[in-house]
Order: structure tokens, then C-alpha cells, then sequence
């Protein structure tokens, strides 16, 4: 066995492996970029060296300086995670000639599975099902389109280097194939540097479920099982679970032996996924290969959970030379687990990446890296920056339970008691996605996000009311806190009789609301929330703090344990029902400032200007695009808000942009 290890990754798959390396008694080096000097993987591994610069391809991707990194500090071997290098046969190949033991397949199988047209042809003569498509090496795209109108649509265009959901595109109409095709070629050089794609009928109704395959080199392969990953968006996961509901025996021996005999046609070695895209009919489900992960996936927990193994020790042992530690028939199944991907984002503005400090960052009772009811997996802590440099990932919430309505109890509970501040989550949206009736009886299909719009999106469980009122008992409860002894600095508005009225100014959804608080001779607090006569709600209200930090509120028929984070004038209110946020106005400190400013466009997150789709003079109406911003990997299109005519272009493509920065006056 290894002694020492260096791990090619960053985040939470950094700290991942380093916490099975560190139970096995393996030394471990991290490497870091600028942007990473003070991350939570550095403090994780017992060394760390410094890279390069803050953009992966001055730092994660620089494989030569890597493999000078292990040589200096003397490790054995190399973890890539996943991301990255993890799926570079160079890279692999360079590992191996360098004397380092490259954990993960040969770089023959790396090369086989790396290029979606080529494997699918693989496959096809090792008698995996295909979906049909067009997986030729003419990339002309005239040719790719004939191709698509000979499929038919819908087609799905997909970079052929490609992984992680990014390089593709559905297309639903001819007419919107040649823009598809750009800006999926696009997106395909800016991550894999290779602008070939391929083109596939979009079956309807599919289920994604893989395959997690391992191997050794003494010619052992099998099949742990199946993850479903059907939810998604912009084709990145963002629940995984195992077993897959509804997935009968025969047809998971079945997708298990194609795995296997994936796994079998590159001579592969060590942990890899086998994808496939599901059609669900009335008389039951056909399965295709997709693509075949060469790397430990994101979603690995999962089967770790319904399998209680630990399969980054699997991987060590096998790249060591060791043989599998368990044959198919000594494989179980228990229970069921799933897996959320917490993640900076806005999914109510298109699932935007966001960035920003970690402010708040509370966690559930949980585990980490390794088997419990509820575990969490993290790369970062309280504090933290997200950065526009890296995947918007923040967190893996896992959960496991006996049966699959106790692991959505969990999952939810545990959804409930995380607590981010400083940036925009999609926590809350996970949750609405978990009550949602087609997850929660377990109608799965790829579609399922779209379907479930009218529940997933603009929710506020909590309403203005009790919002309202959990912002007055936190201001109040924070101003007790800082009364002395004598009667004078007494914040409780006592009179010896009548009532002693006190106004507060907020904006809920980004409306103005008003609301009026009494206090009554009697100790009592009366609070009026909206316009008199008609208020939204009226009522006494109750609170009193609790130990957690947290408070128990009642107020217009609603009571709720609460907790609440200011963050300058905005509150950030959490209740076991929801989430929401709410701001204080205070009236002096916002007098004299102007409406907001007209006729701009301004970047809603860091990152680089793409193109523009417009110059100045030109006339544009609502919702044309104008310009196409890359952030966090992704590519993301600005929209006129409405009809006018360009002014001025501010930067030019290529340019870096912060989040706010003006990209181009609009008259």
C-alpha cells in the first residue's frame, strides 16, 4: 500500500480522499491555486503545495507542475478526484512515465471512453444498446444538421469530450439548430478544448441511471448497484439516490452485466460509472449507453450508503495492486440513500451561479465522509469565499434510511436545519423539489424539474406575516440584550397607560410594507402588519428566546421555532417550514437617494464576456439576446428588458467583468 499520496483536486473531493487516506494511514499533499491559499482542502492534507494562479488553467490543469509536486514531496501516487484532470489520458499517461501510480484507469481506457463518438461505436460492437444518433468525425455543420433532420427532432447536441453537463443542448426545432450548435461548440472549447460533437435522438420521458462499475488488474469486474440521477438541470444532477425506484431485479442485472461488459471492452481498472438514458414506455423500460464516467463520481456517496463500503479505499487498494475486496455475489444492497447537491446559485433566476462569503454556514447533526443517517461532504467552512474560479458546488447533503419515504423525511429535515448566508442557495429549492408530487411517489424522468415549475419556483412557505413579525421579535430581543439595570434603559416602551405605538418600514419581494407595534400597559405587544383599516394581519405577539439561538414565535394564528440572521438591513428568517428574507428599511439613512438608474445592463455575476450578439446603433426588442457571459463554467445569455436601442458596448469579448459592472448602455 501507498505511503504517500498527492491529491490533483481541490474543494470537498479533495477532503474526501484525504479522509480515507488519512483512516489508512497515508500521508497526503494537497496543491492549491491563489484563490485556494487558505482552503479547508489545504488544512486537510499533511502538506500542501502551491500551484499557480486563481483560473484552473493556471493551476488544477497544469499537470506538469502536479507531477513536480509529487516528485518533490516524494508521494507514490496521484488521486485526480474528479473535474479536472481526472479524465486525461495525457495527464494519466504522464503520471505513469514519471514513475507515479495514477489512480484511476489505464490511460488506453481513458482515451476508449473520452470521446462520446468513438465509445458509443465501442459499445455498439461489445453489444451495449445505443441510442440512435450520429456519432461520425464530419463536423461540418451542414453535415449536423442533415444528420439532425434525418434523426429527427428532438435531437440533443453533446460535445463528444465532454462530461458534467456541460456541451449540450437540446433542440426542439431545425430552425434553432445552427445557434444550439455554436454555443454548444463553444462551450466545448472553453472546457475541453475540443469543439466535436455528436448528435442523438432526445428520447422522451428518460430516466438517467448509471451503473458505478470497478475493476482490477487481475481481471475482476463488478457492478455495486444503480444510482438514479433523473433531476436535473441544464443537464447537471442535482439529486441522485439508490437503489432506483421502480427498477425491477432482472432489469438491474441486466444494465449491471452491459456495465460490466463496458468496463470489460477497455480492460478498465478501478472505479468508473457507466451512464444510461432510460425510455420509460407503457410496456416497460429499454435502456442505452450514454457515456462511461472514468472517475469516481460526484454522486459516490449513495452507493456507499446502501452498500456500507468505502470506495475511494477501494480505489487505493486496487491501484496498489490489490485484488477486489468483494466478488458480485458478495455484494448487498440495504436501505435507500440520497444524495442533494447544495450549490451557490439562484435557482429562480435560471439556477444563476452566485458568489460570496460564507457568513452563515450551518450544518445538521451530521457525518462526514463516512457512513450515517445524515452525512454532509464539504470543502468548505464559515467564512469561506465562493469564488467565480470553480464549480458553484458547495456541499453534498447524503441521507439513508430503510425505506425511501424515511430518507425523504431525513433529507428534508436535514434541508431544513441548513442555514447559508452571504449567498444565493439553492436550499430551499432542493426542499420544494423533495415535497414536490412527482419526486416524492417517485415519477422520475429528466423532465421533472420543468413539469414541477408552478411548485419549484417563486415559493415563500413562510409569507409575509410571519416574516414580518420574526424581524420585529429579533429587533426587539437584540435590544434587550443590551439594557442595564436601571428602569431608564428599558427598551419596552412602558407607559402607565394607553398604548405606546413604534412604526417600522420593510420590503418583502420588493414591495414596501408597513407595520405598527404596540405596547400595552399590561406588558402585552400588539402588532398591526400592512395599512389600517385592512391590515395583511393583525394580532398579539409572543416570542421568547431559546437556547440554540433560535426563538418561538407566535403571531396572527402562526407559531414557529425560528432563527434569524441580519446581514446589514436584509434578515434572513428560518423556520422549519422554509425560508425567506426580508429588509428593514431605516427611513434616515435612505433619505435623499435617487430611483434606481434606467436604460442599464449590468453582469449579474463575475465572469467573462463571451460576445455580443449586438453593436451599437442597433435596435433590439424585449428578450432578444444581447451579449453571452461565462461564469463557473457555464454560459449565460444577457436579454434586452425591454424594446430600445443600443448605445454603447462597454467591453469587448474577452474582457473579465465583476458582478454589477455595466456591459453596454441601452437607449
Amino acid at each position: 500500500m501507498f505511503t504517500k499520496i498527492l491529491i490533483a483536486n481541490r474543494g470537498e473531493i479533495a477532503c474526501r480522499v484525504a479522509a480515507t487516506a488519512r483512516r489508512m494511514g497515508i500521508k497526503t499533499v494537497a496543491v492549491y491555486s491563489d484563490a485556494d491559499a487558505s482552503a479547508k482542502h489545504v488544512d486537510a492534507c499533511d502538506e500542501a503545495v502551491h500551484v499557480g494562479g486563481s483560473a484552473p488553467k493556471d493551476s488544477y490543469l497544469r499537470w506538469q507542475a502536479i507531477i513536480e509536486a509529487a516528485q518533490q514531496t516524494g508521494a507514490q501516487a496521484i488521486h485526480p478526484g474528479y473535474g479536472f484532470l481526472s479524465e486525461n489520458e495525457e495527464f494519466a499517461q504522464a503520471c505513469a512515465n514519471a514513475g507515479l501510480v495514477f489512480i484511476g484507469p489505464p490511460p488506453s481506457a481513458i482515451q476508449a471512453m473520452g470521446l462520446k463518438a468513438e465509445s458509443k461505436q465501442l459499445m455498439e460492437r461489445a453489444g451495449v444498446p445505443l441510442v440512435p444518433g450520429y456519432h461520425g468525425s464530419d463536423q461540418d455543420p451542414a453535415m449536423l444538421r442533415h444528420e439532425a433532420d434525418r434523426i429527427g427532432y428532438p435531437v440533443l447536441i453533446k460535445a463528444s469530450a465532454g462530461g458534467g453537463g456541460k456541451g449540450m443542448r437540446a433542440v426542439e426545432r431545425a430552425e434553432d439548430f445552427a445557434d444550439a450548435l455554436a454555443s454548444c461548440q463553444r462551450e466545448a472549447i472553453n472546457s475541453f478544448g475540443d469543439s466535436a460533437v455528436l448528435i442523438e435522438k432526445y428520447v422522451q420521458r428518460p430516466r438517467h441511471i448509471e451503473i458505478q462499475v470497478f475493476g482490477d488488474t487481475h481481471g475482476h469486474y463488478v457492478y455495486l448497484f444503480e444510482r438514479d440521477c433523473s433531476v436535473q438541470r441544464r443537464h447537471q444532477k442535482v439529486l441522485e439516490e439508490a437503489p432506483a425506484p421502480g427498477l425491477s431485479p432482472e432489469l438491474r442485472t441486466q444494465m449491471g452485466l452491459a456495465a460490466v461488459a463496458a468496463a470489460r471492452a477497455v480492460n478498465y481498472v478501478g472505479a468508473g460509472t457507466v451512464e444510461f438514458i432510460v425510455e420509460q414506455r407503457d410496456t416497460g423500460m429499454n435502456f442505452f449507453f450514454m457515456e462511461m464516467n472514468t472517475r469516481l463520481q460526484v454522486e459516490h456517496p449513495v452507493t456507499e450508503a446502501i452498500t456500507g463500503l468505502d470506495l475511494v479505499e477501494w480505489q487505493f487498494r486496487v491501484a496498489a495492486g490489490e485484488r477486489l475486496p468483494l466478488l458480485q455475489d458478495e455484494l448487498r444492497m440495504s436501505g435507500h440513500a440520497i444524495e442533494a447537491r447544495i450549490c451557490a446559485e439562484n435557482p429562480d433566476n435560471q439556477f444563476l451561479p452566485a458568489t460570496g462569503t460564507l457568513a452563515v454556514y450551518q450544518k445538521p447533526a451530521c457525518t462526514s465522509f463516512t457512513h450515517g443517517t445524515v452525512r454532509v461532504d464539504d470543502g468548505v467552512r464559515e467564512g469561506d469565499t465562493i469564488s467565480p474560479f470553480y464549480d458553484s458546488m458547495v456541499a453534498k447533503l447524503i441521507v439513508h434510511g430503510d425505506t425511501r419515504e424515511q430518507a425523504l423525511a431525513r433529507l428534508d429535515e436535514a434541508l431544513a436545519q441548513t442555514h447559508i448566508v452571504g449567498l444565493a442557495t439553492n436550499v430551499q429549492f432542493l426542499r420544494h423539489v423533495v415535497r414536490s408530487p412527482s419526486f416524492s411517489q417517485a415519477q422520475l424522468d429528466t423532465a421533472l424539474i420543468p413539469r414541477e415549475a408552478a411548485v419549484l419556483f417563486q415559493q415563500d412557505p413562510v409569507g409575509l406575516p410571519l416574516a414580518l413579525a420574526c424581524a420585529v421579535a429579533q429587533t426587539l430581543l437584540d435590544e434587550r440584550r443590551t439594557e442595564g439595570q436601571d428602569p431608564f434603559s428599558k427598551t419596552d416602551g412602558w407607559r402607565s397607560h394607553g398604548r405606546t405605538p413604534r412604526r417600522f418600514s420593510f420590503e418583502y419581494q420588493g414591495e414596501p410594507v408597513s407595520a405598527r407595534l404596540s405596547y400595552t400597559n399590561e406588558g402585552a405587544l400588539h402588532l398591526v402588519v400592512g395599512p389600517e383599516p385592512e391590515p395583511v394581519a393583525a394580532g398579539a405577539l409572543v416570542f421568547h428566546a431559546l437556547a440554540d439561538g433560535g426563538f418561538h414565535i407566535e403571531f396572527a394564528g402562526q407559531r414557529s421555532h425560528a432563527r434569524l440572521y441580519w446581514r446589514g438591513e436584509r434578515a434572513h428568517v428560518f423556520l422549519p417550514r422554509g425560508a425567506t428574507q426580508i429588509v428593514e428599511i431605516d427611513l434616515l439613512a435612505h433619505a435623499g437617494e435617487a430611483a434606481a438608474e434606467g436604460g442599464r445592463l449590468t453582469a449579474p455575476m463575475p465572469g467573462k464576456v463571451v460576445s455580443f450578439a449586438v453593436k451599437a446603433g442597433d435596435a433590439v426588442t424585449k428578450g432578444q439576446p444581447l451579449a453571452v457571459l461565462e461564469a463557473m463554467k457555464m454560459e449565460h445569455t444577457i436579454a434586452a428588458p425591454a424594446d430600445g436601442t443600443v448605445a454603447e458596448l462597454l467591453y469587448a469579448p474577452g474582457d473579465q467583468v465583476s458582478e454589477g459592472a455595466e456591459l453596454l448602455k441601452l437607449q
